[in-house]
């Protein structure tokens, strides 16, 4: 079976068409500054959610709306549960 490498449901002869266009439209020449921008574009978004992540983390925290003790806590006695069941369940299938 031959697979196709497909991005977004667009298979690989729909991508070279728009490539095409794309050459045809801008000229090879612009699309390096083209994908630059759009680089930059896709940075500054993913920084402005980051501070944004951020600034509700810190300000949940303040207002202790997010206790992180407790949710460490929880964290390590699910790790501890966890751990036991792996040498309980290993046990089991070697007697098995």
């Amino acid at each position: 079976m031959i697979q196709q490498i497909t991005l977004l449901f667009i298979g690989g002869t729909e991508l070279i068409f728009i490539l095409f266009i794309v050459v045809m439209v801008f000229g090879a020449d612009k699309i390096p500054e083209i994908a630059r921008g759009l680089g930059k574009g896709m940075r500054q978004l993913r920084d402005a959610t980051n501070d944004i992540k951020h600034e509700v983390t810190k300000s949940a925290k303040e207002s202790n709306v997010i206790d992180t003790d407790v949710a460490e806590d929880i964290q390590e006695e699910l790790n501890t549960i966890k751990d036991d069941l792996e040498d309980f369940t290993g046990s089991v299938k070697r007697k098995l």
